[in-house]
């Protein structure tokens, strides 16, 4: 019946330190639109953000900033996603690690954003072929 995921909203209680998180840090687009709705974008991909007073029409019962647990795949090695959240002073709670994917084994590294947000950046893990 689903055939995959046109959109995610993020709650922020802190808009311009969301922003700058997954533009500055991740790499995302800002996307303004509409009667002052803001997006983040990053290939056929889309967060709406949701700032702590925003009142859409329809919503999450209990929308919370924090409360998501999200895992990107990184479109470059995992070294170096490690490297840029270091230059930018963004702790790594945990990892790399080994996970299970989606789809498939990944390596993974977990962060924070400004709202409390987990967020797991993975590579696919290469595994040598089995004798």
């Amino acid at each position: 019946m689903l055939a995959s995921v046109d959109h995610i909203v993020l709650s922020t209680s802190d808009l311009e330190r969301c922003l700058d998180f997954y533009t500055r840090v991740l790499g995302l687009k800002e996307e303004r639109y509409g009667q002052g709705r803001i997006a983040l974008k990053f290939g056929p991909h889309k967060f709406n953000v949701h700032p702590a007073g925003f009142a859409p029409s329809i919503k999450a019962r209990i929308p919370t900033p924090g409360s998501l647990d999200l895992c990107f795949l990184a479109d470059r090695p995992l070294e170096e996603v490690i490297a840029r959240l270091s230059a930018c002073g963004v702790p790594i709670e945990e990892g790399p690690g080994e996970r299970a994917g989606a789809r498939f084994p990944i390596r993974s590294v977990y962060v924070r954003d400004p709202d409390g947000n987990l967020i797991e950046i993975s590579e696919p893990l290469a595994r040598a072929p089995t004798k």
